[in-house]
């Protein structure tokens, strides 16, 4: 005898919130500040003239983007070596979360490919202070 189908059956799903829309204000403020840091701090800090025989990766460019409402730091790798699969790659390394009010949460990409995020509630100027200064928010 066959066996009769279940019946449907409700279950709890979270609520998913929508997330807040970053104004045109703060996105123009934001570039032009994460800009300066990457042109003044960020690409003298990490970006260096390969060496002749490298067969190792390097960081050849810093640069940043907007996805909704999340803002990266991210970096082109060059892949020198002889069994490249491409010539370069993209890394994130950070991460400025919108939240309100011109705060934001600030992650850094772990090694296993998931964000951490590890300061919550920060003003523009306390994130990019802290990318600045390394830490997590580092090329690696």
């Amino acid at each position: 005898m066959a066996k009769k189908k279940p019946g449907r059956q409700w279950t709890w799903a979270p609520s998913k919130m929508a997330k807040p829309t970053v104004p045109e204000k703060i996105k123009a403020e934001l570039e032009a500040k994460a800009t300066k840091l990457v042109v003044e701090v960020l690409t003298p800090k990490y970006i260096k003239p390969p060496l002749k025989q490298q067969d190792f990766n390097y960081p050849i460019k810093v640069w940043t983007k907007w996805h909704k409402c999340f803002f990266y730091f991210t970096s082109t790798w060059a892949c020198p070596g002889p069994n490249r699969i491409a010539p370069t790659f993209e890394a994130p390394f950070a991460r400025m979360e919108y939240t309100a009010d011109g705060h934001f949460n600030l992650a850094y990409l772990r090694h296993t490919g998931k964000w951490l995020e590890i300061y919550t509630d920060l003003t523009l100027d306390d994130c990019l202070k802290l990318i600045a200064d390394g830490g997590p928010f580092m090329l690696i």
